[in-house]
């Protein structure tokens, strides 16, 4: 069977490069070996999200009489929100795959080979191409920590497909944004839960400010967050879980709970990807690409999870996956990587584009970061939200918005407007002078801006 363009992986970076491929006529072929969406859709983000959702619905509920609201006794049904992530999924699984029948792009399910340039194989079946694109996404990585692959522990896809997990205590080992969404969840729900990170602080590759935010916000709610905590091993049998750590100051402690979730990241996927003889560069288990995605064998692309020093986000994956096959044929590249946006939904949420203050200083700028507060903004005094912020950094030198972290409500949908000013090199006067509604979170932009604009 002859196509123009293999792609392997379905998730959001694979299916929006078959739609672009067919869009621009290619005859595209997709591979996928489970389920069309790939983790993000089936076992990732979407899922995480459904269920913050209903978990957040409870809680505020718990707390409805602070808004005039009489209830009587507030419950949950863990397995209904669960049967409501399910219905959320499929119905989003089933839109990739209308998506993929409207452009005619042919779906193989199945473990996909390249046996070697512009040859593919999969169920017994040959598939000569004259492209191919890897994207076949991330799985989790498992730390060298004794006792880590033992019964009684977990990852996020155990607790996220069909009817999860359910604990009275959780330890989650990793504080990254895997592990601070589902402690999220989980507190919510009235479990105990303890964070147990490595680095410095949790969410180690945002900025330190944030880290400290959410930390103190998960300790209101009732979490305990470790730092610097070196998990020594684990032990015990499902129901009855316990982790040694060194704490900060080098002290052993133990805390036990009925569950573990191993939440220390995510590795490419790349297993049984490639034929005995097929050679191509790699980096940590990896494979190297350039800016568009070209690796040591011609013809042979790479987008998201499985490519080497990349960004692990869906989006990330999905903008390189347009400009792989743009590349392809023979076009410019429409999306400008150097600006990327990173969001937790958290509670409140977070968000994060461009360079940090202190990153600024490391790149020779000398940054002014101003913040403006939650507690001036009117909507949220009136939907009553957690303490946060919204802060710019820019050029201290002509005002030019250079980065932007957001700890409040909507985060994750305000950073747009703002990886947008960071993209376009505007400045806080020109932000400033935009017209943002009124009472809406977005007046913390406008606010920020006058604050950045003196």
């Amino acid at each position: 069977m002859n196509f123009d363009i293999a792609i392997i992986g379905g998730g959001p970076g694979g299916y929006n490069a078959a739609e672009k491929a067919a869009k621009l006529g290619m005859q595209v072929v997709l591979f996928e070996k489970e389920d069309l969406g790939g983790t993000c859709l089936n076992r990732g983000c979407m899922p995480t999200k459904a269920l913050i959702h209903s978990a957040e619905a409870y809680e505020s509920m718990l707390h409805a009489e602070s808004l005039g609201i009489k209830t009587g006794e507030v419950t949950y049904d863990f397995a209904a929100m669960h049967a409501r992530k399910a219905q959320v999924v499929e119905e989003l699984r089933k839109g990739v795959e209308k998506l993929m029948k409207a452009g005619k792009i042919q779906v193989v399910y199945g473990q996909a080979q390249i046996a070697g340039p512009g040859v593919v194989t999969c169920g017994g079946e040959t598939y000569e191409v004259k492209d191919i694109i890897i994207a076949t996404g991330s799985k989790v990585a498992y730390p060298p920590i004794p006792g880590i692959r033992e019964e009684g522990v977990y990852n996020s896809r155990d607790i996220l497909e069909g009817e999860g997990k359910m604990f009275r205590s959780l330890i989650i080992i990793g504080g990254g944004v895997v592990g601070v969404e589902c402690a999220s969840i989980y507190r919510a729900l009235g479990c105990e839960v303890t964070v147990l990170e490595a680095a410095d602080h949790i969410l180690p590759v945002m900025d330190k400010e944030i880290a400290q935010r959410l930390t103190m916000m998960l300790k209101k709610r009732g979490c305990k967050v470790e730092a610097k905590a070196m998990v020594q091993k684990i032990e015990g049998t499902p129901g009855s879980m316990t982790v040694t750590y060194l704490d900060k100051k080098g002290k052993e402690t133990v805390v036990t709970a009925e569950g573990v979730l191993a939440a220390a990241g995510r590795c490419a996927n790349v297993d049984g990807l490639f034929a005995e003889g097929v050679e191509i560069e790699m980096f940590k288990n990896a494979i190297v690409g350039d800016e568009v995605g070209r690796t040591s064998i011609p013809h042979i692309y790479v987008i998201g999870d499985a490519k080497a020093k990349n960004i692990q986000l869906a989006h990330v994956a999905e903008a390189q996956g347009a400009n792989a096959v743009a590349v392809i044929a023979g076009k410019e590249p429409p999306i400008d990587m150097s600006v990327v946006p990173s969001c937790v939904y958290t509670n409140p949420e977070i968000a994060a584009v461009g360079v940090t203050e202190d990153q600024a200083k490391a790149m020779g700028i000398m940054p002014k970061a101003v913040k403006f507060l939650t507690g001036a903004n009117g909507k949220c005094l009136i939907e009553n939200t957690d303490s946060g912020y919204v802060k710019l950094v820019t050029d201290s030198a002509n005002g030019r918005i250079l980065g932007a972290q957001l700890v409040c409500p909507r985060a994750t949908d305000m950073i747009g407007e703002l990886a947008l000013a960071v993209q376009k090199g505007i400045t806080a006067e020109g932000l400033h002078a935009v017209i943002h509604p009124h009472p809406t979170f977005t007046e913390m932009i406008s606010g920020a801006a006058a604050l950045a604009e003196g």
